[in-house]
């Protein structure tokens, strides 16, 4: 077995420890004569995965976009996919509507897009037809006389029957008249002595006082009973005639009410043909007609009867609901016409702002009322046949919002329902027909929430099918330059920034691949390079100058150090004073400097530290000290696991390794992880031994 000598070790110069960029690969003076750019750099991948998810219609095929950074993403997004002109979807316009079989369920009406503020409008005028023009109907006077007739044939028949009874009992001494009951005067039979009525109660009384006699007495309480019982048919007789006057004057005014009610209705449905508006409206049509009183009033006698005499308002509980609301057209869905698939970017996804809600009010007799006109939709409703954007971690945060949510895309039915818990008392008892809908879902996260979920979610997997991961950095080409001057223009104008020269510029670039860690790469995470442009922005008007120069840049980076490094002086000062020790000459056996890497707010600076190892005979074998201090981390143990089987594959082939050596991290109180120091641990190892 023949074994090849160690490549030789590069030497790095200082010109490759720090990627510079050249002046001449800049084609402009300053980025104001850029071209303006918009949308990311350098993610063709991601936005080839959000066409797709935008363009495929397929039930499941939501998206999860991860790796976007910035304050913005939401409307980043928004962006995009208008860019992308979607196929628009088919979308209809809704409204919610009375239903007068069952008026806990409200009807669902779907109208092409643009008509239902325009339904509504007419629904309304119609309604306010009805109420100027049947109260002249009724008070006109072929109407009056035609009622006139009717009660008086009925008052004919009526007094008929009483005169006929009044005057059987009159030839038997009694006489009809009227008994006071409180503040109701009831009808009541009385016998007529020496020309007074006498109560029938009076009569044992005067048996008593001597003024009448017993047998006399006697006849009068039989006869009284059986004129009692006589008037009783009699009075049946007459409720009898006041249901048939009743039901005649209904059918009167339904035929009189029904000319102009049949005109309102005929004229709806021939502007608004459907199915189901014309079942509506023929419900409508019904009930009008079997509910006419509230149209007997003129327009503006309502309003004051709910006043008292005085002009006061009438105490709280007393007016009623308008009698006309039962007619009215909640519209909750309107388009116009036509309008491209809505994108809508949901900033504060509550479950009342997704789902909609139902309000209420609470009455005057203790409990919460509401109706059809109470339905309010939400964001899920308002896309539509588009887009909803949302922050996933936000919408997850929100009580009841990932279970509704998971509910209405697998189904792609929304109801309309309020959150239990805002109730403790009962939910609604409203039920509102649920409406189908047709909208992609769009939720913005990590990468590491996208994993949870789609590890212990399961219908996650098949509700967010599609994965968008933005990529947090790019490869370096004249083209993603040219992205960068673009995008920098474009922030310049939209917050009113100086212009980058060319030094400047070239500042922000060697920032953008410090940030990306790679002499050919570049960070993609340009919410870091605007946050550099503002504060470089600022130094320049502080300045006095109109145009951003490279030392301005270089300004806001020393400034921006200076906010986070508090703790990286603090640690300088420490290793000066001797506090920290750290031996930079001479020699020592079983001890190697090494450099951690700490990161405090996003700030990564480096601390050296001192790694000891000592090595004797025994069998204990490698001690890593910061693991036994609970001071390690997984990465680290494993990594001094494997310095241990290192050190067996070297000196344990044929005899048993006696060793008992030890690995420590000097002055370190705060943890250790990571395996890039696996090396240096093994030299310390080596001089130990």
């Amino acid at each position: 077995m023949t074994t090849k000598p160690a490549p030789k070790p590069a030497e790095l110069s200082t010109a490759k420890l720090r990627w510079t960029c050249e002046l001449s690969r800049i084609p402009f003076e300053t980025t104001a004569q850029a071209e303006l750019r918009e949308g990311f750099v350098g993610q063709e991948r991601a936005l080839r995965a959000l066409k797709m998810g935008v363009e495929l219609s397929a039930p499941g095929y939501n998206v999860f976009v991860c790796g976007l950074a910035g304050t913005s993403r939401g409307g980043t997004i928004a962006r995009m996919i208008q860019e992308l002109h979607p196929p628009t979807k088919e979308s209809l316009d809704r409204c919610y509507v009375n239903n007068f079989k069952l008026p806990d369920r409200p009807r669902l009406l779907a109208l092409p897009r643009g008509q239902a503020n325009a339904f509504k409008k007419d629904t309304q005028a119609g309604i306010d037809f009805l109420r100027r023009r049947i109260p002249q109907v009724f008070e006109g006077e072929p109407f009056q006389r035609q009622k006139g007739r009717i009660v008086e044939r009925f008052t004919v028949r009526e007094k008929e029957l009483m005169d006929d009874f009044t005057r059987r009992i009159a030839r038997e001494q009694f006489a009809l008249g009227h008994m006071q009951v409180g503040a109701v005067a009831l009808p009541e039979i009385f016998p007529v002595l020496e020309g007074q009525m006498v109560p029938i109660e009076d009569i044992s009384k005067m048996v008593h006082e001597g003024k009448l006699e017993g047998p006399a007495a006697e006849d009068i309480e039989r006869k009284y009973e059986q004129f009692r019982q006589e008037f009783t048919v009699v009075y049946r007789k007459t409720l009898t005639l006041s249901r048939e006057l009743a039901s005649e004057l209904s059918y009167l005014e339904q035929e009189a009410a029904s000319v102009l009610v049949d005109g309102v209705i005929e004229e709806l449905k021939e502007k608004y043909p459907g199915p189901n508006v014309a079942e509506y409206l023929e419900e409508v049509r019904h009930h009008l007609l079997d509910n006419l009183d509230p149209f007997k009033e003129r327009e503006g006698e309502a309003e004051h009867e709910e006043e008292t005499p005085d002009g006061a308002p009438k105490p709280p509980g007393a007016p009623e609901r308008d009698p006309f609301r039962v007619y009215g057209v909640n519209v909750i869905l309107a388009h116009n016409d036509g309008e491209n698939s809505p994108v809508i970017f949901e900033t504060t996804p509550t479950y009342a702002n997704l789902f909609g809600t139902i309000q209420r009010a609470y009455d005057t007799r203790g409990g919460w009322t509401s109706d059809f006109m109470d339905l309010r939709g939400g964001s899920l409703l308002r896309a539509d046949g588009g887009f909803l954007i949302m922050y996933s971690l936000e919408a997850l945060s929100e009580v009841g919002v990932w279970r509704a949510l998971k509910r209405t895309l697998n189904h792609n039915r929304l109801e309309i329902q309020p959150l239990e818990m805002f109730y403790p008392f009962g939910g609604s008892a409203l039920k509102p027909e649920a409406i189908d809908i047709n909208v992609k879902v769009i939720l913005i996260g990590d990468r590491e929430l996208y994993e949870l979920l789609y590890e212990y979610e399961e219908d996650f997997r098949k509700i967010f099918k599609v994965r968008v991961e933005f990529d947090e950095e790019m490869a370096m080409s004249d083209g993603v330059i040219a992205e960068y001057a673009g995008r920098l223009r474009t922030l310049s104008e939209k917050e009113n920034l100086f212009p980058f020269d060319r030094g400047a510029f070239a500042a922000m670039l060697e920032y953008g691949v410090r940030q990306a860690g790679r002499r050919n790469k570049v960070t993609a995470r340009f919410v870091d390079i605007a946050d550099l442009a503002r504060e470089a922005h600022y130094n320049a008007a502080a300045a006095g100058e109109s145009v951003v120069r490279a030392a301005h840049v270089r300004g806001a980076l020393s400034s921006k150090m200076e906010r986070h490094n508090l703790v990286e002086t603090r640690i300088r000062e420490m290793i000066q004073e001797g506090t920290l020790l750290v031996d930079v000459s001479g020699t020592r056996v079983g001890q190697v400097n090494g450099l951690s890497v700490l990161e405090i707010g996003g700030y990564s600076f480096g601390k050296p530290v001192r790694i000891t190892a000592t090595a004797a005979l025994g069998k204990t074998g490698l001690i890593n000290i910061e693991r036994e201090a609970n001071l390690s981390g997984r990465l680290h143990d494993k990594g001094v696991h494997i310095i241990a089987g290192y050190l067996r594959s070297l000196f344990a082939q044929d005899k048993p390794l006696s060793l008992a050596a030890s690995i420590c991290f000097e002055q370190s109180y705060s943890g250790v992880d990571g395996d890039s120091a696996s090396s240096t641990e093994i030299y310390a190892l080596v001089s130990a031994l």
